[in-house]
């Protein structure tokens, strides 16, 4: 599941790329997933919102519906 979590993660990093941001994963542990948002992510007021309805969303979609995405400090 790792992998297939990752290969997704890597596909929506053009879209965060492409804003100026981009996205590291810090780690990934079952289904929980800690992601750090980077560059202008990293401060967008709305980067809780791309974790949770926009990455977590799609990894729930294309992955498991159990998958949940945390952001690192």
């Amino acid at each position: 599941m790792e992998d297939q979590i990752r290969k997704v993660l890597e596909e929506l990093r053009g879209a965060l790329q492409a804003d100026g941001g981009d996205l590291e994963v810090v780690t990934i542990d079952g289904t929980k997933v800690t992601l750090r948002l980077k560059g202008a992510c990293g401060c967008c007021p709305h980067a809780q919102m791309t974790l949770k309805n926009g990455i977590e969303r799609i990894l729930r979609e294309q992955v498991s519906k159990d998958i949940v995405v945390e952001r690192a400090a």
